[in-house]
């Protein structure tokens, strides 16, 4: 019998994250001095955080 690799039975979920006024927050990624910073922004009050959960 031949069954589906390990990779094939794993499910794909994206969490959403919301910030405390209420707007989504997505992930942003910003080039400051020849590094790239990734930064999670709020889209209703511009809130920026170094990940997600940090907006709880």
């Amino acid at each position: 019998m031949a069954q589906a690799s390990k990779n094939a039975r794993t499910t794909v979920s994206t969490q959403k994250f919301f910030c405390s006024c209420g707007g989504e927050v997505k992930m942003k990624t910003l080039f400051e001095n020849g590094k790239v910073k990734n930064v999670a922004e709020c889209e209703k009050c511009k809130r920026l955080e170094r990940r997600p959960s940090d907006f709880k």
